[in-house]
């Protein structure tokens, strides 16, 4: 795929969506990142019908640290891998009061030194809550960067390096949103809807698939 499709693709996805957001709901860099180690093999429905009602109880540092590994769990429960995250929230929230005054730090390093927080959860706090042009590559990112031909890649972090080589700088900041929502509802895993895709004539997927018919 050349410069020009790339471009053209992102001016695509401006247009039609020029404020994209991620559909974590959160008030403050604190609670994103509660939300986002939270969604990992989970979808952002199930993340926001548990956090509502522990951002209401529990919404800072101080508060979840008090709740304690049961206490919190007993939140988060309907969410998978509920006990291992519920650990590494507990201990999260323990190292931000202890080495960050209950800040979350702007700072690649000393995000991925949080438990549960990996490369893919920092890039999402530092473009969301710090408006950093990162990109964070999930599943959805991944199958769409190599199923367009926009950014082919083996693993996520190839796939992260080639759409920060190709991605042009003013749309940086947005990319990842608009690529997971495209990849969230339209092109999707088992069958992606063409017929409606808005970049489906830039697309270099080979097996399109076709309108359905009524």
């Amino acid at each position: 795929m050349n410069d020009a499709k790339r471009r053209e693709i992102f001016a695509r996805f401006r247009a039609a969506n020029p404020a994209p957001r991620t559909e974590l709901r959160y008030h403050g860099a604190f609670q994103l990142l509660v939300a986002v180690i939270l969604s990992a093999q989970a979808t952002d429905k199930s993340v926001n019908q548990a956090t509502e009602r522990l951002f209401a109880d529990a919404g800072t540092p101080e508060a979840m640290l008090a709740l304690g590994v049961n206490g919190l769990s007993r939140y988060i429960q309907s969410i998978g891998l509920y006990r291992s995250k519920a650990r590494h929230l507990i201990e999260t929230c323990r190292r931000l009061i202890e080495r960050h005054g209950g800040r979350v730090p702007r700072d690649r390093a000393a995000l991925e030194s949080l438990p549960g927080v990996g490369r893919k959860t920092a890039n999402v706090v530092l473009n969301v809550a710090f408006g950093e042009p990162t990109i964070a590559v999930d599943t959805h990112i991944f199958r769409v960067a190599n199923r367009t031909g926009l950014a082919p890649g083996k693993t996520p972090r190839a796939v992260e390096d080639r759409l920060m080589k190709v991605v042009p700088e003013e749309y940086r900041h947005d990319a990842h949103h608009w690529l997971i929502l495209h990849g969230r509802y339209v092109c999707k895993a088992r069958r992606p809807d063409c017929a409606v895709c808005l970049i489906s004539d830039l697309c270099e997927y080979r097996a399109k698939t076709p309108a359905e018919r009524p």
